[in-house]
């Protein structure tokens, strides 16, 4: 463990540790997307240094105009992206504290976790921060829902946000049969995800059939029915019948044509597999 030369500083309320092992971090052109970015991936190494370093890099130089951008909002920027990049500092502080806050946590450092979570909650609670799939989510109601689980120690891990992570952290809790666990990753993918999901079946009348490629341009509707099985699949494990059946019925009814790619190379059809699970139930 690298030494720290200097134990407390402070800033906008927010306590961090500096260390001489910072001198060896790259902060770039020193923008705010920058330091964002390599806060990522860092966070990506576990390595908390390196994301304190970028991460307080971005707080101390653009806090001031994220302050000010804040203020100006009364509620999220909606409408086109380059509205809601216009305020730039905003959203990057925002997400560079939340980085911040999931490295402590990760870390095992609960207390330092919730002070960072809660100073996004309360300072800058209108950043928003932009997806490559292609949309904006909301770093001050991801640290909430951080928050929520040091709070209950539900353990669950959101990873990037991303449809494919969520649903795959699914599968994966699947087997242990917690209904806790499994229904918050579920749920999670059908709250972000569901409008659009809801947008491609709506611009289909068949399934996509053409190539793996073409399947998976259908992302958002294909986690999306996956995560509503996967959701039936832990409710009827549990006796939770009535559960299981709305939802393997929402998957048949709204999201028919969603696929699943099953890792020995084919895809199979959750709302078929929903409506062989409805008839047993």
């Amino acid at each position: 463990m690298k030494k720290f030369l200097s134990i407390v500083a402070t800033f906008l309320g927010i306590t961090f540790l500096c260390s001489s092992a910072f001198a060896q971090y790259n902060f770039g052109d020193f923008k705010s997307e920058t330091l964002a970015k390599k806060a990522w991936e860092a966070l990506s190494k576990n390595d908390l240094e390196g994301v304190l370093a970028y991460t307080n890099k971005c707080v101390e130089m653009y806090a001031a105009k994220a302050d000010e951008m804040q203020k100006g909002l009364t509620g999220y920027v909606t409408g086109k992206n380059e509205e809601i990049f216009a305020k730039w500092a905003l959203n990057d502080v925002a997400t560079c504290l939340f980085v911040q806050g999931e490295a402590y946590r990760r870390a095992g450092k609960e207390k330092e976790a919730m002070e960072v979570f809660k100073k996004l909650v309360d300072s800058y609670s209108f950043g928003q921060t932009f997806d490559p799939n292609g949309w904006f989510w909301k770093p001050a109601e991801a640290a909430k829902e951080k928050m929520s689980q040091i709070d209950t120690g539900v353990n669950v891990d959101f990873g990037d946000y991303s449809s494919s992570y969520l649903v795959g952290q699914a599968w994966r809790a699947l087997p242990a049969g917690d209904v806790k666990v499994v229904t918050t990753y579920t749920d999670k993918v059908i709250d972000l995800y569901a409008a659009k999901a809801k947008e491609m079946q709506s611009s289909l009348t068949e399934y996509p059939w053409q190539s793996k490629e073409q399947v998976f341009n259908y992302w958002a509707l294909n986690d999306v029915g996956t995560a509503l099985y996967i959701k039936g699949q832990v409710l009827a494990k549990a006796g939770k019948k009535d559960e299981a059946k709305a939802a393997y019925k929402t998957l048949v009814d709204q999201f028919s044509f969603a696929q699943c790619w099953d890792p020995q190379g084919w895809f199979w059809k959750p709302a078929e597999a929903a409506q062989e699970a409805l008839a047993q139930l």
